[in-house]
């Protein structure tokens, strides 16, 4: 497996991400960037971002959960950020993802862990609830799922084989096609940092085939991760956006099938698929409303 890492000098002239960075290698050697804020005996906030961003996707909610006493630990997914990333397509897959993540965690030993997740990071997220639900205390969840099988929505099969067939793979452009806010110039060169050429986009490309919509090799352990989450009874809160056409209304299989989302006061957030550009704030609120509940 060939692997590139992305110079630290690409990240130089990123100005609004103050946080430190903390690396931890998995037993195949692959090294794993997380950011890793607030007090070290707090609970675990766990910030699981998506395609194709990084963990630079949630500089706006890192502080201010950290900031009301929670840990909070924001990885980038190999392939992805500051992450190793293999060159070669095939050496992705959705089950090594989820197994390299389930790797990771173990290695931090997190514990008591609130999962904060979006787009790929609940996919692989919610892989890892279902797989170590003692580790875990609660789930907020925006914009995603878990999919198993699905006919593919329209606009998420067009992106599909954008990333396939497109010559071209403009990371910050995806990005703000998914955001309602006009991002800065600075801010879209963040999102291009940590891909400065054609090998180091080989999980951002693959990425979309993964997911398991129509006849796809995941879908039998979706389904087992789904039998996990039909007994989860610890907190479920669902934000998803009001303006995201990929995701809407994606929200109610998780209020009508997993019994610690009844009850809980789930809301809309603002925004488009990157919410956490559009609505950090609300995020936070949702976050800090679960992390913060007795018990």
């Amino acid at each position: 497996m060939e692997i590139y890492r992305t110079p630290d000098d690409a990240f130089a002239d990123i100005d609004d991400f103050p946080f430190a960075p903390h690396y931890a290698e998995l037993p195949s050697g692959l090294r794993v960037h997380y950011v890793d804020e607030g007090p070290r005996d707090a609970p675990v906030v766990l910030m699981m971002h998506g395609e194709p961003t990084w963990s630079y996707l949630y500089r706006h909610m890192i502080a201010p959960t950290a900031d009301a006493g929670l840990r909070v630990i924001a990885p980038d997914l190999i392939g992805f950020g500051k992450s190793d990333k293999p060159t070669a397509k095939s050496d992705y897959s959705y089950a090594r993802q989820v197994a390299w993540m389930q790797e990771w965690v173990e290695k931090l030993d997190l514990q008591n862990v609130t999962l904060a997740c979006q787009d790929w990071g609940s996919l692989i997220g919610l892989r890892l609830v279902a797989a170590m639900p003692d580790r875990f205390s609660g789930v907020v969840l925006s914009n995603g799922g878990l999919p198993t099988g699905q006919p593919a929505p329209r606009p998420f099969a067009i992106w599909r084989a954008f990333a396939k067939y497109s010559p071209i793979f403009p990371i910050a452009k995806i990005v703000q096609l998914g955001t309602k806010r006009q991002l800065s110039e600075a801010e879209l060169a963040a999102y291009n940092a940590p891909f400065p050429n054609r090998v180091s986009k080989a999980a951002a490309r693959v990425f979309p085939s993964f997911v398991p919509l129509g006849e796809h090799i995941e879908v039998p352990a979706q389904e087992k991760a789904w039998k996990v989450l039909e007994q989860w009874n610890k907190p479920f809160l669902c934000c998803f956006a009001d303006g995201d056409p990929i995701t809407r209304g994606g929200e109610q299989q998780f209020i009508e099938r997993v019994p610690g989302a009844k009850g809980q006061a789930h809301i809309k957030l603002k925004g488009g698929h990157f919410i956490q550009e559009d609505d950090p704030q609300g995020f936070v609120a949702q976050i800090l409303t679960l992390a913060n509940r007795p018990g």
